[in-house]
């Protein structure tokens, strides 16, 4: 079958190419799935860039976790699917499992679930890692709770964008951050009751203007780095914080000094600790988003439709920053 991969680090226009790979061979409670669509994530191109040389597969290496297609196959003692069932999940893309860079991919059938049927497969495919890790921000470790006012950092991204629903959902008061006038709409669109340009407001406005000087009962921070540090100041007295990106070093002083509530999401954990419970519960969460979808309460932003041939072009848009939603790359005649 063909397969895209990377044999060695770099630019995107550099490091893909194409070649003839053999047919994959299922394990017990495995499933084999023909590709119809993926999507780009930050960690598939910081991977391919070498910025995790912890992460990468070994060369050559099948990038990218995100899949939506057809089951074509199913392993011994499967019981979940079955052979023509559309379904959608993450799968790898790192350490040792290989990604969706291919006409077919192979994951454990946890991994998985049904696609919503009100979705095609490139939206499916723009859905498994950044809903998996709203849906734990918002319910599962931020634990919202109705009234309450969350604001949400990096709104218009990838995750943002699904965590804005999913905390209205909750019944929260969901502000989200912007830098345009575009993102503030699309935001808006879905489900954020205020939006907030944090190119003109300061902190100290955001918090006065919106919370009567009380601060956010929670801030979800999609975006790190000095992100992070000002959810400190944000977030009123024992209120929660919720990062997916902690990677960074920070005073953590005032988060002491007024007992906040601090948690980290990171989706891929269950597979960097081999927590095979964690990695079924991938599964089993896909499947409560796919009956929000199916409910019309949770819908994906797609930015752009790449086909496979262009996976460095889409890449590379994707990385340039500024992007709202998702990236997919759908088949389009073939790899």
């Amino acid at each position: 079958m063909k397969t895209i991969v990377i044999t060695h680090y770099g630019q995107a226009k550099e490091v893909f190419e194409t070649i003839e790979t053999p047919m994959p061979v299922l394990s017990s409670g495995e499933i084999l799935v023909k590709v119809m669509a993926t999507s780009v994530n930050p960690i598939d191109y910081k991977i391919r860039g070498g910025y995790l040389p912890h992460l990468i597969p070994a060369f050559p290496a099948v990038l990218h976790g995100d899949v939506a297609g057809v089951v074509a196959q199913v392993g011994p003692d499967e019981q979940r699917f079955k052979v023509g069932d559309r379904v959608y999940g993450c799968i790898g893309g790192f350490l040792d499992r290989s990604g969706a860079l291919g006409e077919f991919a192979k994951g454990d059938s946890t991994l998985f679930a049904r696609m919503p049927k009100n979705l095609d497969f490139a939206q499916a495919a723009a859905l498994p890692l950044v809903g998996i890790t709203a849906y734990q921000t918002v319910f599962e470790k931020g634990n919202i709770q109705p009234g309450q006012r969350v604001l949400i950092y990096g709104a218009a991204g990838g995750v943002g964008h699904i965590a804005v629903q999913l905390a209205r959902i909750a019944g929260a008061e969901v502000f989200a951050t912007v830098s345009s006038q575009e993102k503030a709409d699309i935001v808006r669109a879905l489900g954020a009751h205020h939006t907030i340009d944090y190119t003109r407001t300061s902190i100290e406005d955001m918090i006065a203007q919106y919370t009567n000087g009380e601060g956010f009962d929670m801030v979800i921070d999609m975006v790190g780095n000095d992100n992070l540090l000002n959810s400190f100041t944000l977030t009123k007295v024992r209120g929660t914080i919720v990062t997916i990106l902690a990677w960074t070093t920070l005073d953590i002083s005032l988060l002491h000094q007024k007992a906040l509530s601090f948690h980290v999401v990171h989706m891929i954990t269950p597979f960097l600790f081999n927590d095979t419970t964690g990695q079924q519960q991938l599964g089993s969460t896909l499947d409560h988003i796919t009956a929000l979808v199916e409910a019309g309460q949770v819908k994906p932003h797609i930015d752009r439709i790449y086909p496979f041939a262009q996976i460095a072009a889409a890449h590379e848009y994707a990385e340039s920053g500024g992007i709202t939603g998702k990236v997919v790359i759908a088949q389009e005649g073939g790899l």
